[in-house]
C-alpha cells in the first residue's frame, strides 16, 4: 500500500511508475473518493464544534433559569448528533472504499530499476564461478532421481495429481540435508533467528504481504477461510503486524524453513518436467525489518546471504536485475538468482531477493519509533529466498553427476546427508 499522501499530491507520478509495471491504477475513482472524503471530515469538522458550542449553551442557559431557551438548544443539539451520525456511517463506507482502491495501486519501482516489458528486458549483474564441463552427455536431474530412486513422480502424481513429487530413500535425505544446511548456516554464519511458522494463515495476513486481494486465484483456501502459505514470507511478515517496534531492535532478521503451496506452477507444457514447477515444494526464506534509510544496504546484504550458499555448494550461478515490468506488483527493487541447470541446459530461477520498501509495512501497520514518545514510521520490509529447494536439488544431481551415473556430494551437505556420493 503506497502513503495516501503520494497519492493526493503525486497521482500522475504514482500513474507514470505504475505504467512502468505495466499496470493501470483507479486513479480517477480513488480521487473522486477523496475528495467527497475530506470535504465529509470538513463537514463533520464543523458540525461537532457547533454541537459542542451548542452543548456548553445548554448548561449556561439552564444556570440562567433560561428553560424554554435550553430546551430548544437541546433540540438543534439533538439534530446535529443526527446529522453527524448519518455523516460518519458515510465516512467509514468512503474509508473502506478507498482502502480496497488502495490494496489495487502497486508498489513504485525504485529509481534503479530498468525500464523494461518481461524478462527479456532483465539485467545480468554478474556471475559466479563456470558452467561444469562434463566428457560426457549430462542427464536431466528427473532421468537421475529415477535412476537412483531418488524420486517418485507416478506415486505422487497418484497420491495427488500432477506437481506433486514424493521424494524417495537417499533423495529425502537429501532434500532434509538441504533445508538443515541453510538453515543452519543463515542462522550460525549470518545472524538470522529461527522462526517456523505455520503453514495456515488468514486473509488479513496475505492482505499485509500484498498476496490478496490481487492474487487469490493462485491460493489454496481452505473450508474455515484460512490459506495455506505460498511462501513462509506470509507468516514470517505478520508476525509484527500491528506492533510499534524500537529502534533498537531493527534490523530484525528471520530465517523460517516452510513447504510451500501454489495452485499455479506454469503454464501447461512449459518448463515442468520434474522438479522445475511444482504445486508444493519446500523453501528457506530470510525476511528483515530494518529502518528506511539502510533498507538498500540491507538489500544488497540479503542478496550476499542467499549467494553465498550457491557458492558454499559449488553451483555456477547469476544475478539478474529485473527489469519494472518483470518485477511483479509488490516490489521496489528485485534481484533473482538463476542458477545454472546442466541437466536441463539453462538458468533457472532459484531465489528473488526483494526490497518492498514500506509498502507491505503500511498494509500490516508494522512501525517503529526512534525515540521515546516520537513519531511513528514504517519499517523497510525485505525478504528473498535462501533458497527454494526444487531447483537446488535438480542443479546439484545434475551439475555433480558422473559418467557411471552416480553424484557426489559437496562438502557442506556431507555431515547431513551422511555420504560423499549417491549411487546404487
Amino acid at each position: 500500500m503506497l502513503d495516501r499522501k503520494l497519492l493526493r499530491e503525486q497521482m500522475d507520478f504514482v500513474v507514470a511508475q505504475a505504467r512502468r509495471k505495466g499496470v493501470e491504477v483507479p486513479a480517477h475513482e480513488f480521487l473522486v473518493a477523496d475528495g467527497e472524503f475530506r470535504s465529509l471530515k470538513a463537514q463533520l469538522d464543523e458540525l461537532r464544534k457547533a454541537m459542542n458550542e451548542k452543548s456548553k449553551a445548554i448548561g449556561i442557559l439552564m444556570g440562567q433559569g433560561k428553560r424554554d431557551e435550553a430546551e430548544l438548544a437541546k433540540a438543534e443539539t439533538g439534530q446535529l448528533k443526527e446529522q453527524i451520525q448519518n455523516l460518519e456511517s458515510r465516512e467509514r463506507e468512503l474509508e473502506e472504499h478507498m482502502t480496497m482502491l488502495e490494496l489495487q495501486f502497486p508498489n513504485l519501482p525504485h529509481e534503479s530499476v530498468p525500464d523494461g516489458k518481461d524478462a527479456d528486458d532483465n539485467l545480468v549483474v554478474r556471475e559466479w564461478g563456470e558452467k561444469p564441463d562434463f566428457d560426457f552427455e549430462p542427464k536431466p536431474h528427473w532421468e537421475l532421481g529415477e535412476s537412483l530412486k531418488l524420486l517418485d513422480f507416478p506415486a505422487g502424481a497418484k497420491i495427488s495429481g500432477s506437481g506433486f513429487p514424493v521424494f524417495t530413500g537417499m533423495g529425502a535425505r537429501l532434500q532434509r540435508a538441504l533445508i538443515s544446511y541453510m538453515i543452519d548456516f543463515q542462522t550460525e554464519e549470518r545472524g538470522y533467528s529461527e522462526v517456523y511458522p505455520p503453514y495456515l494463515v488468514n486473509a488479513e495476513s496475505l492482505i499485509g504481504t500484498g498476496n490478496l486481494p490481487k492474487f487469490e486465484e493462485d491460493l489454496y483456501k481452505t473450508q474455515d477461510n484460512l490459506y495455506l502459505i505460498p511462501t513462509a514470507e506470509v507468516p514470517v511478515t505478520n508476525v509484527h503486524r500491528d506492533e510499534i517496534l524500537e529502534v533498537w531492535q531493527l534490523p530484525i532478521k528471520y530465517a523460517a524453513y516452510s513447504a510451500c503451496f501454489r495452485r499455479e506452477a506454469g503454464a501447461a507444457g512449459k518448463d515442468t518436467r520434474g522438479l522445475l514447477r511444482i504445486h508444493q515444494f519446500d523453501k528457506v526464506e530470510l525476511v528483515k525489518f530494518c529502518l528506511p534509510e539502510t533498507s538498500y544496504d540491507e538489500h544488497e546484504s540479503m542478496l550476499a546471504d542467499a549467494e553465498q550458499v550457491l557458492q558454499n555448494l559449488g553451483l555456477h550461478y547469476r544475478v539478474v536485475l529485473l527489469c519494472a515490468g518483470d518485477m511483479g506488483e509488490k516490489g521496489c527493487k528485485c534481484y533473482d538468482l538463476e542458477v545454472w541447470s546442466p541437466g536441463v541446459g539453462r538458468y533457472l530461477e532459484i531465489s528473488s531477493v526483494t526490497n518492498f520498501e514500506a509498502y507491505q509495512a503500511r498494509r500490516a501497520r508494522i512501525r517503529f519509533k526512534r525515540e521515546q514518545g516520537g513519531p511513528t514510521e514504517f519499517v523497510h520490509i525485505l525478504n528473498g529466498s535462501g533458497l527454494a529447494t526444487p531447483r537446488l536439488f535438480s542443479a546439484l544431481l545434475e551439475t555433480y553427476q558422473r559418467a557411471d551415473g552416480t553424484v557426489e556430494i559437496p562438502d557442506p551437505l556431507r555431515r547431513y546427508v551422511g555420504t560423499d556420493c549417491l549411487g546404487p
